[in-house]
């Protein structure tokens, strides 16, 4: 059997340590996001309303909204966008990521879904980037801390499958081990 790897220890709030490290999101690029905050505010709610339309025009998704409340949520999303444009990318931030994250794998929703929503928010984010007095610069840093978000997501998923899967196995390594086909 193969050895354990290092990254298997990393899980929850010590993921976004590790992934803002991994991506070399700089305090430049924080500080370019931070100053473009208060337009992402104002562009938060053309952004949900373009987000929520898309998942109600797919049966698939819509599914998952039935009876939500759709002001909630509207906020909830709005204000993860702002966030991406906070320029403070710590443990609360995570938190913030796990918590959505965990929310998804609560209610059943196919990680898919949230990695093809990256198609509405993108347009958004980037052009709200290109307004800064750095703009490629500023796009880049966008791209980034999105790229931190979905991995933050999907790893709440991955610890979802992987603890009901050592349960049944016996152990964290074994499980892991299975599902690398080792």
């Amino acid at each position: 059997m193969s050895q354990s790897r290092s990254s298997w220890q990393i899980k929850g709030l010590s993921t976004a340590a590790e992934l803002i490290s991994l991506i070399d999101l700089t305090s430049h690029e924080r500080a370019l996001l931070s100053s473009l905050q208060g337009k992402a505010k104002a562009v938060a709610p053309k952004m949900t309303e373009a987000f929520y339309a898309r998942l109600f025009a797919h049966s698939n998704t819509a599914e998952y909204l039935e009876g939500a409340p759709m002001d909630h949520l509207h906020a909830m999303v709005g204000n993860w966008f702002c966030d991406l444009f906070s320029g403070q990318y710590d443990e609360e931030y995570a938190k913030k990521r796990i918590a959505i994250g965990q929310t998804h794998v609560k209610v059943g929703l196919p990680v898919r879904y949230p990695l093809a929503m990256l198609d509405v928010i993108m347009p958004f984010g980037e052009e709200l980037a290109r307004q800064s007095n750095q703009p490629e610069q500023a796009v880049t840093a966008f791209r980034k801390v999105l790229s931190i978000d979905v991995a933050i997501f999907n790893q709440a998923y991955e610890e979802n499958q992987l603890a009901h899967l050592a349960e049944f196995v016996g152990g964290e390594r074994l499980a892991r081990l299975l599902i690398s086909g080792q």
